[in-house]
């Protein structure tokens, strides 16, 4: 649905300043909720695109959804984006899928039995020393200079990706974002061997009654130590 709609015209507007939201996202976000919805009726939902709702913390399986994962390169006509679903049991994605089909790229995984990119098994890197690691950014900012920008998606689960397929080997942002942006990103880079925590490296659960977490750190294990290091005082300062 969402790469039949590509490079077509369709409505689009922003949900705040600089958060672009488009038709296809919403279309996209009700059939997945219905097929979603009919295979485990017994799950909760929690998506970018559908108004939040406290049952969700009732149930044990929850839907984590975005149905468009870098929705300003797809208006922008850039390959950028993917469709990324994840089911939570108990705090803990155990199933994931990206579909990126502009890239001809679906990644998948399952807890405790690996990650997948067009079925051929993934593995991160095994970079042990942290200068000169590949980090998908625009620009490096001075203070990160000793890394190596590579290509950088829109969507934050492709990146993330990027290091499950040893394409990258570090993913870190920041801020507060949202259970539905790294849900299923997450899975598929620990599957691969990734590790995966917050910007100050405490570990990542899901479905919580506010569902945000303070930045995400994505890296080749030898090095997760050593960035969490890097990146604390700009945390710290950034969370207050």
């Amino acid at each position: 649905m969402a790469f039949a709609r590509w490079h077509t015209d369709f409505a689009r507007w922003e949900k705040s300043p600089g958060s672009p939201v488009c038709q296809v996202d919403l279309d996209v976000d009700r059939f997945l909720h219905a097929r979603l919805s009919a295979l485990l009726p017994d799950a909760g939902w929690l998506s970018e695109e559908t108004a939040d709702h406290p049952d969700r913390l009732a149930r044990g399986r929850v839907w984590v959804v975005d149905p468009i994962d870098g929705t300003r390169d797809y208006i922008r006509g850039r390959a950028g984006w993917c469709i990324s679903v994840a089911l939570v049991d108990h705090g803990h994605p155990v199933i994931a899928v990206l579909d990126a089909p502009a890239r001809g790229e679906v990644w998948r995984a399952a807890a405790g039995r690996g990650a997948t990119l067009a079925g051929a098994a993934v593995h991160t890197g095994n970079r042990a020393v942290f200068p000169g690691s590949r980090v998908p950014v625009d620009a490096l900012p001075k203070a990160d200079r000793e890394l190596v920008a590579v290509e950088k998606p829109n969507s934050i689960a492709l990146r993330i990706a990027m290091v499950a397929a040893d394409r990258a080997d570090l993913v870190a942002t920041l801020r507060w974002g949202n259970e539905w942006d790294i849900a299923a990103a997450v899975l598929i880079a620990s599957e691969a061997g990734a590790r995966v925590s917050d910007a100050l490296g405490a570990p990542l659960m899901f479905n919580k009654a506010d569902p945000r977490a303070y930045g995400v750190l994505v890296s080749a294990p030898g090095i997760h130590d050593a960035a969490v290091h890097h990146l604390a005082a700009r945390a710290r300062a950034a969370i207050g």
